[in-house]
C-alpha cells in the first residue's frame, strides 16, 4: 500500500507541532541514575539541554510511579528511584524542579500518572495502599492492581490528579495504564468494562478541569485502537482488549490529547496512524515511538524505520513522542541526530481550540536597543489574566521587515516567562516581532520592532546565526 512506499516524505515545516519525550523513572531507567539530589538535578538539566537542542517542547515526567510518588505526598510515599530507600526523601521536591526547568526551556512539562497497576504486592507503596483500602487492590501474580470496578478507585486517582495540578504548575496530567491489565480475567462484557474504564477518566476529567481548565488530560493508550476494516490488530488494541475506549474519550471531550503507544513497524503502524487520526475530533495526537528497538539488546531495528515514521506522522499534521528518554538522548543509531535535523526550528504547542475563550492582546510595548554583538529586546505586558492563566511570549526575528510570524524558521524563542531577550546577531541588523500566548496556546496578533537598518554584511544563514545546535546557550531571558 501508499505507506510502504514513504521512504522520505517532504513536509513543510510546522509551526505547531507536538515533539514530546517520556522521562520513565521507575527504577531509574531514565532519570534518576544517581541517588542525591545535587546529581540528580544535574542528570535532569543535562538531559533537558539536549531535549531542548532537538527542539522537543513537551516533557512528560513519570511522577506517580506505583502508588509512590517523586514529588512529596500525603496519599502516597516516596518512590525508591529517588534514594535507594522506599519512604525516603531526597530532600527536594523533584517533580517542582522538572517543571521549574522545563519552563526555563520553553517546554511543557506534563505529569506521568500510573494509574491502575500499584507495583508488587509486598513493595511499600502496594501496602501502604493495601492498609487504606483492604477490598481495592487485586492481586495477579505478585503484583497489585487497583480494581477498576470499584467507584473508589476513580475517586482516589481523581484526588491525586487534583493534588497535582492544584500543588504544581504543570502543563498537562498524563495518563498511563487506565486500563484493564492484560492479564485480568474480565467477568463483565465489554460494554461493561469500557464505561467502568471512562467512569474514571470521567472523575479525574473533572477534578482536574475544577482546578486548571487549562492543564492538558492526556493518555498513552494501546497503539492500536481496534481491528480497522483491512488490518487486523491481532488481538492486542486499546478498546476490546483493555476496554480503553481512547478515541470516544476524544469525541466526548474527556481527553485534550493522546499519545498512543505505536511500537510497531510496517502495516502495524502506518494504517492504525491513519484511523487516529480520522478519530481526533480536532484534539491533538502525537504517537509515541519505539526508538528503544533500536538498540541491538531490543529489536535492532535501522533508523530508517522510525525515519520513515517521523515523516510519515509529520505528512499527517501529527505530534511526535519518543520512548524512552535514553534511548533517544544516547542517540542510539544516530536516531537523535536526526531529530535535531529533522526539527531545525523550534515548534509551538497547538492551541486548545476546542475551548473558548479570546487570543491574548498583542503586546503594547516592544522595545529593541541594537548593539554591536547583540540585541537587547525588553517589553510590558499583563502577565495574570482573570481566571489564574498567565501569560508567555514567543520572539521572532528575520533579516527581513516585517518578520514572518508565521514561518518557522523565524522562531527564535517560545514560551518566554520573563520580559526581556538578550540576542547575539553578529553584527546582522535584524528585526523582531513578538506575540503573548497563553496556557491554552492562543497566541496574540504579532507587535514589531522598528525597521532594523540594512546591513551590509554578506548574507549568511541565519537558521545557523539564531537556531544552531547552541541555541539554549546563547539566549539570555530575565524574569
Amino acid at each position: 500500500m501508499l505507506f510502504l512506499l514513504l521512504q522520505n516524505v517532504s513536509a513543510q515545516m510546522p509551526k505547531h507541532e507536538i515533539r514530546a519525550v517520556w522521562i520513565t523513572t521507575i527504577s531509574g531507567l531514565d532519570w534518576p541514575r544517581a541517588h542525591t539530589a545535587a546529581r540528580q538535578q544535574q542528570e535532569l538539566t543535562d538531559i533537558l539541554d539536549k531535549l531542548q537542542q532537538a527542539n522537543i517542547n513537551t516533557v512528560l515526567i513519570q511522577a506517580r510511579v506505583r502508588a509512590s510518588t517523586i514529588y512529596p505526598s500525603t496519599l502516597e510515599p516516596w518512590d525508591v528511584c529517588l534514594t535507594g530507600s522506599a519512604g525516603k526523601s531526597p530532600g527536594y521536591d523533584p517533580l517542582q524542579f522538572c517543571i521549574d526547568e522545563c519552563h526555563k526551556r520553553g517546554m511543557e512539562c506534563h505529569a506521568w500518572i500510573v494509574t491502575i497497576p500499584v507495583g508488587k504486592w509486598t513493595a511499600d507503596g502496594c501496602k501502604k495502599l493495601r492498609a487504606r483500602y483492604p477490598n481495592l487492590i487485586k492481586k495477579i501474580g505478585d503484583e497489585g492492581y487497583m480494581d477498576p470496578e470499584k467507584s473508589q478507585t476513580g475517586d482516589y486517582l481523581a484526588q491525586i490528579c487534583a493534588d497535582v495540578t492544584r500543588r504544581y504548575d504543570i502543563d498537562g496530567i498524563h495518563l498511563d495504564y487506565i486500563r484493564y491489565p492484560e492479564t485480568w480475567k474480565l467477568k463483565v462484557n465489554r460494554t461493561q468494562g469500557r464505561q467502568y474504564i471512562t467512569d474514571i477518566v470521567q472523575k479525574i476529567h473533572k477534578a482536574v478541569k475544577a482546578e486548571k481548565p487549562w492543564v492538558k488530560l492526556s493518555c498513552s493508550p494501546v497503539g492500536k485502537y481496534d481491528d480497522i476494516a483491512r488490518y487486523q490488530s491481532l488481538g492486542w488494541n486499546a478498546n476490546t482488549t483493555v476496554c480503553q475506549d481512547a478515541q470516544g474519550w476524544l469525541r466526548d471531550g474527556l481527553m485534550d490529547a493522546l499519545f498512543p503507544m505505536m511500537y510497531f513497524q510496517g502495516n502495524h503502524f502506518y494504517p492504525f496512524v491513519v484511523d487516529w487520526k480520522e478519530h481526533s475530533y480536532g484534539r491533538m495526537l502525537a504517537p509515541g515511538l519505539a526508538v528503544y528497538m533500536l538498540h541491538p539488546r531490543e529489536k535492532n531495528w535501522d533508523l530508517d524505520v522510525i525515519r520513515r515514521e517521523m515523516n510519515v506522522l509529520r505528512q499527517q499534521g501529527l505530534g511526535v513522542t519518543f520512548f524512552r528518554s535514553k534511548f533517544f538522548t544516547d542517540n542510539v543509531k544516530d536516531v537523535y541526530t536526526f531529530t535535531q535535523d529533522f526539527n531545525p526550528y523550534p515548534a509551538l504547542i497547538p492551541p486548545m481550540s476546542w475551548v473558548s475563550g479570546n487570543a491574548p492582546r498583542p503586546v503594547a510595548r516592544f522595545a529593541v536597543s541594537h548593539g554591536t554583538a547583540t540585541d537587547i529586546l525588553t517589553w510590558q505586558g499583563a502577565r495574570q489574566q482573570a481566571d489564574g492563566n498567565y501569560l508567555l511570549y514567543n520572539i521572532y526575528a528575520s533579516d527581513s521587515y516585517p518578520v514572518d510570524t508565521e514561518d518557522p524558521a523565524c522562531l527564535v524563542a517560545t514560551r518566554l516567562q520573563g520580559q526581556s531577550l538578550t540576542i547575539p546577531h553578529q553584527g546582522r541588523s535584524l528585526n523582531y516581532a513578538i506575540t503573548a500566548i497563553d496556557r491554552y496556546g492562543r497566541e496574540s496578533l504579532p507587535s514589531f520592532s522598528t525597521q532594523a537598518a540594512p546591513s551590509d554584511r554578506s548574507p549568511i544563514d541565519f537558521r545557523k546565526l539564531i537556531m544552531g545546535k547552541t541555541a539554549s546557550n546563547i539566549l539570555k531571558s530575565t524574569k
